[in-house]
């Protein structure tokens, strides 16, 4: 049974959530700051799913349980990361592309858009919560690429903070630890998250759901994700060029061999 009331409901929290967050952007005049809600809207969204459940199965306790976890640490190190450094340089570029009325039109460029693209993705997690099929091996598999994802994501964070917060290695390419394997280990631990949140959701009988991963796979590939900060750090640092020919782009897997030019 698709809960429609629940869905409608999820959709106004976030929208209201994003006309809040742009209210404070505008007296921040920092539109990055929805890089920190981003995370929290799917907790948002899970909650008033399981708020209004009719009955709260482990399954939904669960998934739950794992979007907590990965959205409050996600959002507290976007946070961490950008406090104090003023607006993300890509949010600099939208504004400046969408002057005159930035202002105005952020409500829905920026935060309108991410509540709508949180909005449809959080099917999973509404699928799981109201799934009432047994928990199987489905649920097993699914959790244990939420784990591999978590890995992969907290763990390219911490490699990356380290790497950072010491001086020497400013202008350097940080090519040691997951970062070794693939360029973007954060964004391939989200993806290994998502499609584990539709695993669950496929054994509790949610197979529609599969909008969900598909879309935020599109997004860390081809939009919001690797492309667009790749474009970014080629213009930055031509010497990550050669980080790029050795390693793999998103998938882990060794690191490529190269031969000396002639």
């Amino acid at each position: 049974m698709f809960y429609l009331d629940s869905y409608l409901l999820a959709l106004a929290l976030l929208l209201t959530l994003g006309i809040l967050t742009w209210a404070v952007s505008l007296w921040r005049r920092d539109v990055s700051i929805v890089d920190s809600l981003w995370s929290l809207m799917f907790l948002v969204a899970a909650c008033s799913y399981l708020f209004l459940a009719t009955e709260r199965s482990p399954r939904g306790l669960l998934i739950t349980l794992l979007v907590a976890i990965w959205a409050i640490r996600l959002s507290a190190y976007i946070t961490w990361r950008n406090w104090g450094g003023g607006e993300d340089y890509r949010y600099r570029a939208i504004r400046h592309n969408n002057e005159p009325n930035f202002e105005v039109k952020s409500l829905y460029i920026v935060f309108g858009l991410q509540a709508i693209l949180a909005w449809i993705i959080s099917l999973p997690l509404l699928a799981a919560i109201t799934g009432e099929n047994p928990i199987g091996a489905l649920d097993l598999l699914g959790v244990s690429l939420w784990v591999v994802g978590m890995a992969f994501e907290a763990g390219g964070d911490l490699q990356l903070a380290r790497f950072r917060s010491n001086t020497q290695n400013k202008g350097r390419v940080l090519d040691r630890g997951l970062w070794k394997y693939t360029r973007h280990p954060n964004y391939f631990g989200d993806f290994c998250i998502w499609w584990g949140f539709y695993l669950i959701a496929l054994s509790a009988g949610g197979w529609w759901s599969v909008i969900s991963p598909l879309l935020m796979s599109v997004l860390l590939l081809k939009v919001s994700g690797v492309a667009l900060l790749e474009k970014a750090i080629d213009e930055r640092r031509p010497e990550y060029a050669d980080y790029v020919n050795r390693t793999n782009a998103f998938f882990p897997g060794p690191p490529k061999t190269l031969r000396p030019q002639d």
